[in-house]
């Protein structure tokens, strides 16, 4: 019984903890990405950039490539 009143205790505590819904920085907000506090040159005065607080730069087009099989043709084995 002390270890299932323990095992809730311990999951009631931990809750409190979790996300809140906020950002910590602004400039990590995707609704702040465009905005000019966000981007360079105000955003270097105290590195807040976007990209420096995510790691990446989200307005950044990416390609992605999908994996084939590679596959040797009978034409070119030895």
């Amino acid at each position: 019984m002390k270890r299932v009143l323990a095992a809730i205790a311990l999951v009631v505590a931990a809750s409190g903890c979790g996300y809140d819904g906020h950002y910590r920085y602004e400039c990590q907000d995707p609704e702040n990405w465009e905005d000019p506090t966000c981007n360079p040159p105000v955003c270097l005065v105290d590195n807040m950039c976007t990209e420096v607080l995510l790691g990446f730069d989200p307005n950044e087009i990416t390609e992605t490539t999908e994996i084939t099989e590679n596959t040797v043709s009978e034409d070119t084995q030895p």
